[in-house]
């Protein structure tokens, strides 16, 4: 499940040597652990040719966001180990990682990282471009000390990339069986879909966007209270060939499927390979995930470091925020604030990987539900919506 990080990846990826300055002085470094191909190598060196001081950037990543979370809470364990006054001695001469500034974050794991305070708020105040991402960006990150959406939260992450849950079909099926493309969730329970669909093996996922297609919202607290739910997941499932997070892609390459649910950082290369591969964006809006710079836990250094400050500027910057757009599977959220003209033609023209404007303000982040919520949706998909 590679968006919402239930894989375990497979080593990591050391950028240092690719942008690491002349270390004329030892105090000045920034060490990052990030997501795998999130960040294009230009731009860090672009980062480190504009810094004013030679400084030691060391940038590490890794391959599933569920790495990153794992090193977030052996950081913490390795700190409250040391508070207990144990001794870590390293086994076979191995280096125990050093703790980083800066970590990518799904906004999946923000709760959970907050809950078990293996991070530390940020203060917008010391982020000069803050103020340039879109208000539901900023509200994402604002929760209160438990996970929760709070509008007078502290800010605990810095957005840099999103994405979206996507459907994909063989445009060559479709047409030569002179049926209609899909163009929103509704045309998930086409009789002439039967059997030849795939969905992401996720309640928050399938249990939304039924919710979406009812005309409510993926985060509808009480589903006891939606009466017609349960009757179109049931006719739902019958429509299903197989549900899957990581297994979808192949299928509908070999045609065992027309059709399949997944997200946009998996299915945008797969489109470009495949030209038969069409991609679209419900037009009743669909599920939203971001990329976050969160900062760990740190009770020795709880001020941000100057050099941290500047990197999560530099990532918001106009330029590199379309640079960033341009060379990875997903978007800047400086982009949606952006006035048409200043958006290259090749992003405007990709409404899968930068939808239209109506389609975003219908579309929704999975956030954190309450405890008797999450019961709810977890109940119901054990029982296959019975």
């Amino acid at each position: 499940m590679k968006r919402r990080s239930f894989l375990v990846g497979a080593g990591s990826l050391t950028l240092s040597g690719l942008v690491s300055g002349c270390d004329r002085n030892p105090g000045t470094a920034l060490k990052v652990r990030l997501l795998k191909d999130s960040i294009p190598a230009q731009i860090l060196d672009e980062f480190r040719q504009g810094l004013q001081q030679s400084a030691k950037l060391d940038f590490v990543a890794e391959a599933q966001l569920l790495d990153l979370f794992t090193r977030l809470r052996s950081w913490q364990k390795k700190s409250s180990d040391n508070d207990l006054g144990w001794r870590l001695l390293p086994f076979g001469g191995q280096q125990t990682t050093p703790t980083a500034d800066l970590v990518t974050l799904g906004d999946y794991w923000l709760a959970p990282a907050i809950r078990q305070k293996l991070i530390q708020p940020l203060d917008p105040k010391q982020l000069k471009a803050w103020q340039q991402l879109p208000q539901e960006w900023q509200q994402l990150v604002r929760r209160n000390d438990t996970g929760q959406p709070d509008p007078n939260g502290k800010i605990w992450g810095a957005p840099y990339r999103w994405g979206s849950t996507v459907i994909a079909y063989r445009r060559d099926k479709f047409n030569s069986s002179g049926l209609q493309p899909p163009t929103d969730w509704s045309d998930l329970w086409r009789e002439d879909c039967k059997g030849r669909i795939s969905l992401l093996d996720q309640p928050r996922e399938v249990i939304g966007l039924t919710l979406k297609k009812l005309g409510l919202s993926y985060n509808t607290p009480n589903l006891d209270k939606v009466p017609q739910l349960k009757e179109n997941l049931r006719a739902l499932d019958r429509q299903v060939k197989f549900y899957s997070s990581n297994a979808y892609q192949q299928p509908l390459i070999l045609g065992d499927t027309w059709l399949a649910v997944g997200w946009s950082t998996d299915l945008l290369p797969l489109a470009r390979r495949y030209r038969q591969i069409e991609l679209v964006v419900p037009q009743s809006g669909t599920a939203l995930w971001a990329d976050l710079w969160v900062r760990p836990k740190n009770e020795k250094s709880p001020d941000t470091p100057p050099l941290v400050q500047q990197w999560i500027d530099f990532c918001w910057q106009p330029d590199i925020a379309r640079q960033l757009s341009r060379f990875t599977q997903a978007v800047s959220p400086i982009l949606v604030s952006m006035k048409p003209e200043e958006i290259p033609d090749s992003l405007k023209n990709n409404q899968v990987l930068l939808p239209p404007t109506e389609i975003i303000k219908r579309s929704e982040f999975l956030l954190p539900l309450a405890p008797e919520s999450v019961k709810q949706y977890q109940s119901l998909w054990a029982k296959k919506f019975g």
